[in-house]
């Protein structure tokens, strides 16, 4: 297999982590309002009892002092693992910020940085934040905290997020350099709630199609998402295509909202089962402002949970078309129980169905590699051919319109878009991975401020801004210097990849993810199957 193949499965171990982060969410509102859960765990026979006699012996006959707290996390842990993958146990220490990208804020400064030659670099202040508002610029380098140096050191983005972040109105003192600024320039920065943003784009692709980008199901997802709708609405909107690729999941209501928008009253959502859960049904009611619009829904290998009750509440109502490739396979529902000692368990309590009765959940037999699946997914050339999608013929359901559609394994879209590895590279890679082309993309945008001004907007820019030759070729020398080569023939296969990426940064900086997808929408193909199927009236020929 060449490197350029494997690329898009470097950062699969970071999509499935997103995906248990996002997946174990799911039932979190499926509990009544005000609900309290305790766990009793005297009461469950002598197996309980077991337990806890176990563990007071060990404690109090061990030929050693035991750490108590830490035996019982691990029992615990040892405990859930029998059961499913999506069943867990996070530690006190944890839940906060395993909660904070589904809230929909936190407490902080407001930028997005990375870590650059050791430097702590701001790729983007935060619109309305605290940062943006005292005047921190994309590019600048934070090289003090509370008068302390920061660069130069080897600080972690975990060691950053520690000094960055705080509880709101507290202040940080922060020393900063700028191109083109002789002294660092000192701010002193109050914190403030800082929301995070699950939808990343809203942008007309061409008159009348409008396109959302959802990257994941948070608490704020259906205001920001309707935020969009009505704004690209207002534009001429008269179809959209719904972007859920990479989406790991999230809140069962976010889901079940933004399907309220797209499907008829009465049609059915999504419901849920478990042995000691009764069936729960969720309906679509007469409010929705997309009911009447063309629908495409782009799903891939890491949308999963709540990513794929839209799709398939989508798919099977025949309301829209499903296109890209076949989505994770995750149709458990958790239920959050916090614990005394402020941590948390999560419990994988019910099943969730389609409207045709499809449970998506693909197998998690004790042992298997779960979310090394899309691997052999690779491996046995599904990621590229329609032909290779495995299904089990046996869990078969039939659409109201007569589409046969299957459970037991993820979504299967209506039209299928196999990966694109034309343009990328491990060089490419490289670039992304050790931040070069952020770096560069600062310098260059930069550089190029007097020319950027004159674009009023993104698809001003995206007609427009070109990235030259000896630019290009800067590029390549500032990847060298930081040990990073390739071949001449490596270099111009990736070259158009790593222009446009180039660009969708720079138009990222100036117009966030609307800047930034516009650009990378250009050349994706499953968006422009999408255009092509509603064109055709949204039929998925």
């Amino acid at each position: 297999m060449s490197d350029s193949r494997l690329r898009p499965f470097i950062y699969l171990p970071i999509a499935f982590a997103l995906v248990l982060v996002g997946g174990i969410w799911l039932g979190a509102y499926l509990q009544p309002a005000g609900t309290a859960y305790t766990i009793n765990m005297g009461g469950a026979g002598e197996n309980s009892r077991k337990i806890t006699n176990l563990l007071n012996y060990v404690t109090d006959e061990y030929v050693d002092s035991v750490d108590l707290d830490g035996l019982t996390e691990s029992a615990i842990i040892s405990l859930l693992d029998q059961l499913d993958p999506h069943s867990g146990y996070i530690p006190a220490r944890e839940l906060e910020t395993m909660n904070q990208p589904l809230q929909g804020n936190f407490d902080g400064i407001g930028v997005e940085f990375n870590i650059i030659r050791d430097t702590i670099v701001v790729v983007a202040p935060i619109s309305g934040g605290p940062s943006e508002k005292l005047g921190i610029r994309a590019g600048d380098r934070i090289v003090t905290i509370e008068d302390t140096t920061v660069a130069g050191i080897g600080i972690r983005n975990e060691d950053v997020l520690t000094k960055l972040r705080g509880v709101r109105g507290t202040k940080v003192r922060v020393a900063i350099a700028r191109r083109g600024e002789r002294h660092l320039i000192d701010f002193t920065i109050t914190r403030d709630k800082i929301p995070i943003y699950s939808v990343d784009a809203g942008i007309l692709m061409r008159p009348g199609v409008g396109y959302i980008k959802v990257s994941r199901f948070a608490a704020t997802t259906y205001d920001e998402f309707y935020e969009k709708v009505v704004s690209l609405k207002k534009q001429g909107m008269k179809d959209l295509i719904l972007d859920l690729r990479g989406n790991p999941g999230g809140y069962l209501n976010a889901a079940i909202s933004m399907c309220d928008e797209i499907l008829p009253k009465g049609k059915l959502i999504v419901y849920t089962e478990g042995r000691a859960r009764p069936r729960q049904e969720s309906f679509a009611t007469a409010k929705g402002d997309l009911q009447r619009m063309g629908i495409a829904v782009l799903i891939d290998e890491g949308s999963a949970s709540a990513s794929e009750i839209v799709a398939g509440a989508i798919q099977d109502n025949d309301r829209g078309t499903v296109i890209g490739r076949r989505s994770f396979g995750k149709g458990l529902v958790q239920e959050q129980v916090e614990l005394p000692d402020g941590s948390a368990l999560r419990l994988t309590i019910a099943r969730y169905y389609t409207p045709t009765g499809r449970c998506i959940q693909k197998p998690y037999a004790h042992g298997e590699d779960y979310y090394g699946d899309v691997y052999d997914r690779l491996g046995q050339g599904e990621l590229y051919e329609a032909d290779s999608i495995k299904v089990n013929k046996e869990d078969r359901f039939t659409t109201p319109g007569g589409k046969v559609v299957y459970g037991g394994g993820g979504i299967v879209p209506d039209v299928f878009v196999p990966l694109d590895t034309t343009d990328y590279s491990v060089f490419h890679n490289r670039l992304i991975g050790n931040g070069v082309l952020r770096e560069f993309a600062l310098e260059l945008e930069a550089e190029r401020k007097a020319d950027l001004r004159s674009y009023k907007d993104a698809d001003a820019y995206r007609a427009g801004f070109r990235v030259g030759d000896s630019e290009f070729a800067r590029l390549i020398s500032l990847a060298e210097a930081r040990g990073i080569s390739a071949t001449p023939a490596q270099v111009a296969h990736a070259r158009k990849g790593i222009v446009r990426n180039l660009r969708a940064l720079i138009a990222r900086s100036l117009w966030n993810g609307n800047g930034y997808h516009s650009v990378m929408n250009e050349d994706d193909h499953a968006v422009q199957e999408a255009l092509r199927v509603l064109e055709q009236g949204g039929q998925s020929n």
